[in-house]
């Protein structure tokens, strides 16, 4: 049997002690709640059943997987694939994930995962047709939402650029719903930088501004969603630096036919996504 020190295999796990909040993995683990930790060690957490099986699903992302007992035995399913994988699955104290997860009522698994980072030039490499980029979006909430949106628009790449949140954070990966497992993740940090390697790589460049002097509309009857696109989103209060607008290929507003004063970010960036996802659906 392995020493608890290593994780355990699924069937050792009735018989075994459980990890506690003073077991060094857990101490280790928990100081993952902050950036420079993450930044430090290049590993994050990842927490909850649906978070954990996309983390599964990634080869060689999860390195440990901790779970209480019961939620073990619900997720029977995860927890044999972790240890099929190779993967230490080591069971706590529900203190001890209480101190791993960062939600009010966890659900009782979380993984230790290493970063997912892509290099910049690597995603333009696989000639992505659909690019998200995040460029100063300080809540991880919005920011874990909009990466959802671009997984499921069919985006190939999001790029975190400049002084947007860490895609790590926890709320960030909840939000994200599993979609940070599914495309490829940048972090760059220049943003005006970023726009000159999109477009190096031929994709058109699209600022999102309330101000902008294309409609959203407009563009999509004039078939110019129809090529490879990378969307500029900022953040709500702030929106995008003039320089960033500036170096856009176009600055684009999204239509409101109503009397909304303004849509939230992660509404007008489906909207968008959405417009170019249709426009680059095979006919």
């Amino acid at each position: 049997m392995r020493s608890p020190s290593r994780g355990r295999r699924l069937d050792d796990v009735p018989e075994a002690p459980l990890f506690t909040p003073r077991t060094p993995r857990i101490v280790a683990a928990r100081r993952l709640h902050r950036r420079r930790d993450r930044d430090t060690t290049g590993r994050f957490l990842a927490e909850g059943p649906q978070a954990v099986r996309e983390a599964l699903a990634a080869p060689g992302v999860v390195t440990e997987l901790f779970g209480t007992p019961a939620a073990l035995d619900r997720y029977a399913d995860l927890a044999g694939r972790a240890a099929a994988d190779g993967v230490p699955v080591s069971p706590v104290t529900d203190d001890a994930l209480a101190a791993l997860a960062d939600t009010v009522a966890p659900q009782g698994l979380v993984a230790l995962c290493r970063h997912l980072d892509v290099p910049l030039a690597t995603a333009l490499d696989g000639g992505p047709r659909l690019v998200a980029v995040l460029a100063g979006i300080r809540d991880p909430g919005n920011a874990g939402t909009v990466l959802r949106t671009a997984d499921a628009a069919g985006a190939q790449a999001v790029v975190f650029a400049g002084e947007t949140v860490d895609p790590y954070n926890g709320k960030c990966v909840r939000s994200s719903a599993g979609s940070l497992f599914h495309v490829d993740v940048v972090r760059a940090a220049d943003p005006v930088e970023v726009v000159a390697a999109l477009r190096s790589a031929g994709l058109t460049v699209l600022a999102t501004t309330g101000y902008g002097d294309r409609d959203l509309d407009d563009l999509a009857d004039d078939g110019a969603l129809a090529t490879p696109t990378a969307w500029l989103f900022g953040a709500e209060a702030r929106g995008l630096p003039e320089e960033l607008t500036a170096a856009a290929d176009a600055r684009v507003r999204v239509p409101l036919h109503g009397r909304a004063e303004s849509l939230n970010l992660a509404a007008a960036a489906a909207v968008c996504l959405y417009a170019s996802a249709r426009a680059l659906r095979p006919r």
